[in-house]
C-alpha cells in the first residue's frame, strides 16, 4: 500500500471504535474517522471466530489486497478499520472485493472520476 499506514497499537483501534460511524454488509463491517491528516490508516480485524490462524492471514491478505487495488480512488485523512465476518473464510477476492467498494460508498469515500485523475498527478 503505497500511500496507506497501518494502524497497529490497541488504543488506535479504540479510537476509531469509539468515535467513527460504522456501516456494515454481509461480509466486513467498517469503522472510519477522519484523522486530521493528508494519509489515510488502515487497520484490519479479524477474530478468531473466523477461523484459524492460516484462514485469518488469507482473509486478511484479501482485505488488504482489494483495499491496495483501489487506494486512489478513496478519500484522504481517514482512519478506516475494517473487521471481517465469520463469512468470510469461505468467500473468494472479487466478493471480498465488491463488499469493501461498497462500504466505501455508503460510507461516500470513493472520489468522482475527475478527482481520481487530479489525485493521481499529485502523488
Amino acid at each position: 500500500m503505497e500511500f496507506t499506514e497501518s494502524l497497529k497499537k490497541n488504543f488506535q483501534f479504540r479510537y476509531v471504535y469509539n468515535r467513527g460511524r460504522s456501516i456494515a454488509n454481509r461480509h466486513l463491517v467498517m469503522y472510519i474517522v477522519k484523522n486530521g491528516t493528508q494519509g489515510n490508516k488502515i487497520g484490519i480485524s479479524v477474530s478468531k471466530k473466523v477461523g484459524k490462524s492460516v484462514i485469518r492471514s488469507h482473509v486478511t491478505r484479501l482485505i488488504r489486497e482489494s483495499y491496495r487495488t483501489m487506494e486512489e480512488e478513496i478519500r484522504s485523512g481517514y482512519d478506516i478499520v475494517v473487521i471481517a465476518r465469520v463469512i468470510c473464510k469461505d468467500t473468494a477476492y472479487h466478493e471480498i472485493n465488491a463488499s469493501l467498494r461498497h462500504l466505501f460508498k455508503k460510507h461516500q469515500l470513493l472520489l468522482p472520476q475527475q478527482e481520481k485523475e487530479d489525485a493521481k498527478e499529485t502523488r
